[in-house]
């Protein structure tokens, strides 16, 4: 179960940062993560009310609820949006990997569990990796200094959502349900989002063009209720650390998008970089429980007469 949890939430969320990059334009992002939060919301609930499984929530959990808002449903996303208008949405994906480092960083600073030798070996793998693959968009685009904008951007973002893993983690010990805690966090995600945006004075309406709709909608459904609740599942089965293994797969199928979709171009130093944010996150955790079986299996069968 958990495998096809975790291939789930690799395919959908190494797509997802594409669908973004076709909701940049002309509309507010607080309109358009609003709306994307709003719409997933309804679904979910819809949802849980087809099922009748929609229990009234304690205050502890609303509490919990809106906590998850802020780190997953809004702010994380603000910034991710905002950088994609600065850089291709695969390099957004390639930084948001840096989440694995960043939750066992959390749990240092917050649990006090200090991290081993090899964690610092591969957070600083991981970080030159990222700064290589910036190096080398940053020579291409012909030193525009926009790019340092969107990567400061995704670190933030990226930082966000790791602080909401370790919400999420607590949430799910204390057997908060998740998918009604779920949907009422992107809901509350959507009314903060909503109400910045009437501060800000901007219009709620959203363009009407087939790309940007059929992106809105694959965002809020598949995107955001089928694959925040897998990869949320994965977190409250396996932990923190080990669900945080997705992003280092998906930022492979958001690259290759990227240079299908958006002409991203390859250089010697954005593969090294690639190369480095993956290892660091393996130095980090190690291999993946069935990667190692894998090679337990492979070595039995190759030494065997």
């Amino acid at each position: 179960m958990n495998g096809i949890l975790y291939a789930a939430t690799v395919f959908i969320w190494g797509s997802t940062w594409l669908a973004i990059a076709y909701q940049i334009g002309d509309t507010s992002v607080v309109v358009s993560v609003g709306w994307r939060f709003g719409l997933a919301s309804l679904a979910l609930f819809a949802v849980l009310m087809f099922r009748n499984a929609l229990p009234r929530l304690s205050a502890e959990n609303h509490k919990m609820a809106a906590l998850l808002a802020l780190c997953l449903f809004s702010n994380n996303f603000l910034c991710f949006y905002a950088a994609t208008q600065y850089l291709p949405s695969g390099l957004n994906a390639v930084v948001f990997s840096l989440a694995p480092i960043l939750n066992a960083f959390n749990l240092w600073i917050l649990e006090k569990r200090r991290p081993a030798g090899t964690f610092i070996q591969g957070a600083l793998m991981g970080f030159t990796g990222v700064v290589l693959l910036f190096v080398s968009q940053f020579l291409s685009a012909e030193m525009d200094t926009s790019i340092l904008l969107g990567l400061a951007l995704s670190l933030v973002g990226t930082y966000f959502f790791s602080m909401g893993n370790m919400v999420s983690a607590n949430a799910q010990k204390k057997d908060m349900p998740l998918l009604p805690t779920t949907a009422w966090a992107m809901g509350y995600g959507a009314i903060y989002l909503f109400i910045i945006a009437l501060f800000m004075g901007v219009p709620l309406d959203v363009p009407t063009t087939p790309l940007y709709l059929s992106a809105l909608v694959y965002l809020a459904i598949v995107g955001s209720v089928i694959g925040f609740n897998t990869y949320l599942a994965l977190v409250g089965n396996i932990g923190a650390a080990k669900a945080a293994y997705c992003t280092v797969l998906f930022p492979l199928v958001a690259l290759s998008l990227s240079t299908v979709f958006e002409g991203y171009e390859w250089t010697g130093l954005s593969a090294l970089g690639v190369v480095l944010v993956l290892a660091g996150n393996l130095r980090v955790f190690g291999l993946p429980e069935p990667l190692k079986r894998s090679i337990k299996r492979w070595q039995r069968a190759s030494s065997s007469p």
